[in-house]
């Protein structure tokens, strides 16, 4: 095994040069693990448990009638089965996790140790409001902070994550628009530069959804965006940082523009991190924001959840906001307003997004994020982050196109095409390359304003060290890609498995598993 030019890792063998495949199918230390049921066996339990006695059953023509079918397995048998297949999973906690428009970086384990306090972790949403102050509190002081790091007015806390922080925004600005009479104000306009949640929020909604142009170097167009607006245009829904990684220059202009026709700004928050201690995005004009606690301020990502997309609001769209809420008393003591008309301060509430008041556990783990970093380190987190970004940015300019690298610096994350591989090459290949070098793929295709895009946010938590190990793994498999290397082709070569179908996996997945055995016999 020899070192290759680069010098930080051995080179493996290629395919096909290795020792002959072994009998169990393991490689050494990446072990291949069957499916639970191809393990266990229906008729057999890894537990001693005495027959039941036999009762009256109450469930009527409910009652199962047929075994359930799942497999029984020993415990070391079930612990070695999901510790096998938790190795063959990419986590942060393993590497560099370069998704694009994600934002996946370290979690602070401070953050889990707080939110595993007594108080926290075992709370109850149904708990007597004074049985929980400490809770209350932790909520409040998060939304007080999330109002002086944003310049707004006011914060919907309840949201669960980014697309429903969205949907609390937009109906904030239904809700005023009906208020003031102009519930005829059905467009909401959408660059093509937004994240692609926004179009189907507006449309989910009950708002028509129309298309705003970017400009060549990656923003939007704002004589386009001037030249649309009218009495039809209830608001536009903007991302900043956009997804090209880039600022949009023009936003108090485009804020201006907007609030002059009569319409409300939505601004998607989930790129604040690039942002967050150098900018408030109510000194622009933003009507609305959510804010993804689990990206920003470092909660767990990925995986469906937990997530939480806290809303912030403006003046104008404030009163509109949804319940619960809490509020804090001259004496100290917090209470969760939870009706629309308490005192008849609260008229114009559109109601509920949630039963409760939101994921205790994300709050906790914010709140300890913020006090822990302070107002100078918050301001860090995003130099970083671009620093970062922009030094891949500049690492790759000689190697991959970056489509609006000549218009300057990016923000958060770094944006490339496939254009100049090889022909018969795309992203794709790349991507599957960058498994054999022991790395998550970046976001590939996204946004779709770039011929095969490939979106790479580094975040701030990564270090010179490992981005420029990254970058010389990029570096060689897109060399080979416009080399026109014909093992890209079927890469990737040494993960659990080799290239699928997707698209096949797509639209005819297998979701329930046969005994081939059973389904040989039936033929």
């Amino acid at each position: 095994m020899s070192i290759n030019a680069s010098g930080w890792r051995p080179e493996a063998p290629q395919q096909g040069t290795s020792a002959a495949p072994t009998f169990t199918g393991n490689k050494a230390l990446m072990l291949e693990e069957a499916l639970i049921f191809e393990i266990g066996d229906t008729t057999t339990t890894g537990v001693e448990v005495a027959p039941p006695a036999k009762v009256q059953s109450r469930l009527g023509n409910l009652a199962r009638a047929k075994t359930i079918g799942l497999p029984g397995l020993s415990e070391p048998e079930t612990v070695r089965h999901y510790t096998r297949l938790s190795r063959q999973n990419y986590g942060i906690d393993l590497g560099f996790f370069p998704l694009g428009s994600c934002t996946m970086k370290h979690n602070p384990r401070l953050n889990e140790k707080m939110a595993r306090l007594p108080g926290f972790a075992d709370v109850h949403p149904l708990q007597p409001v004074d049985t929980v102050q400490g809770a209350l509190g932790v909520i409040n002081e998060l939304a007080v902070w999330l109002i002086e790091l944003t310049g707004m007015y006011g914060v919907a806390m309840t949201p669960k994550a980014g697309a429903h922080g969205e949907l609390c925004g937009i109906l904030c600005i239904k809700a005023a628009l009906e208020k003031r009479g102009e519930g005829h104000r059905k467009v909401v306009l959408v660059p093509e530069s937004a994240h692609g949640t926004n179009p189907a929020t507006a449309a989910f909604a009950g708002f028509k959804v129309e298309d705003i142009p970017a400009t060549a170097e990656g923003r939007v167009d704002l004589d386009a965006l001037k030249a649309r607006l009218g009495p039809d245009v209830a608001a536009v829904m903007i991302t900043n940082p956009n997804t090209c990684g880039l600022f949009e220059r023009d936003m108090k202009a485009i804020s201006d523009a907007v609030h002059a026709a009569g319409g409300y700004v939505y601004c998607d928050g989930a790129n604040f991190n690039a942002i967050v201690g150098r900018v408030r995005p109510g000194d622009l004009g933003i009507d609305a924001m959510h804010i993804n606690l689990h990206k920003t301020f470092s909660t767990p990502h990925g995986g469906g959840g937990p997530g939480s997309g806290p809303v912030v609001l403006s003046e104008a769209l404030a009163p509109f906001g949804p319940l619960p809420f809490t509020e804090r008393h001259a004496d100290g003591h917090i209470t969760l307003v939870e009706e629309e008309s308490v005192d008849d301060r609260h008229p114009d509430s559109f109601g509920r997004m949630t039963a409760f008041n939101g994921q205790m556990g994300m709050f906790t783990r914010a709140l300890t994020y913020i006090l822990s970093h302070g107002a100078d380190g918050l301001r860090q987190v995003a130099e970083d982050a671009v620093l970062n970004a922009n030094y891949i940015l500049r690492s790759l300019d000689k190697t991959l196109v970056a489509p609006f690298g000549p218009s300057g610096p990016c923000m958060h994350e770094a944006l490339f095409s496939d254009e100049n591989l090889a022909e018969g090459f795309s992203t794709i290949d790349v991507a599957k390359g960058l498994i054999d070098e022991g790395y998550h793929p970046m976001t590939m295709y996204f946004p779709l304003v770039v011929h095969g895009a490939m979106l790479i946010e580094p975040t701030e938590t990564e270090s010179k060290a490992a981005l420029d190990q990254f970058i010389g793994a990029l570096r060689s498999v897109a060399e080979r890609a416009k080399a026109g290397d014909i093992a890209l082709k079927s890469a990737p070569h040494f993960a659990p498995r080799s290239r699928l179908d997707e698209t096949l996996a797509a639209r005819k997945p297998v979701l329930v598993w046969k005994d081939p055995m059973l389904a040989e016999a039936a033929e």
